[in-house]
């Protein structure tokens, strides 16, 4: 249902080299990219992720509330993306684990501190 989702940066060099690396872990590859915008799939049928500056120029701000959740496979892809994000210097909201029946995940901030999550159903 979802086709894509995008995230806000002031800084998108610093959100490229997050996004590129993090993503990487699942496969992920750019697929479209301006000056002031960033798209990455995982497949071509896959949901998007993409980071931008503000179209209306004003700075990038967090939405509270808002949360992108990334589907893994297993209880390990989890575990592994969650400690490529704390390597790339995320922020910690929640280390992986069971939340709940049959669903396990973690949470993190990026760079921007956009809240994320890798979970799987178990």
């Amino acid at each position: 249902m979802i086709g894509y989702v995008t995230l806000g940066t002031n800084d998108i060099g610093r959100a490229a080299q997050f996004y590129d690396s993090l993503l990487s872990e699942i496969g992920a590859k750019r697929f479209m990219e301006t000056e002031t915008f960033i798209a990455w799939v995982s497949s071509s049928k896959g949901a998007a992720l993409s980071v931008t500056k503000p179209f209306d120029g004003t700075a990038a701000t967090v939405g509270n509330g808002v949360m992108v959740a990334l589907r893994m496979d297993s209880t390990d892809e989890v575990d592994a993306l969650y400690r490529k994000a704390m390597e790339l210097g995320a922020t910690d909201e929640g280390a992986p684990g069971p939340r709940g029946d049959g669903f396990y995940a973690d949470y993190f901030r990026d760079p921007d501190g956009n809240k994320l999550n890798a979970f799987c159903m178990k």
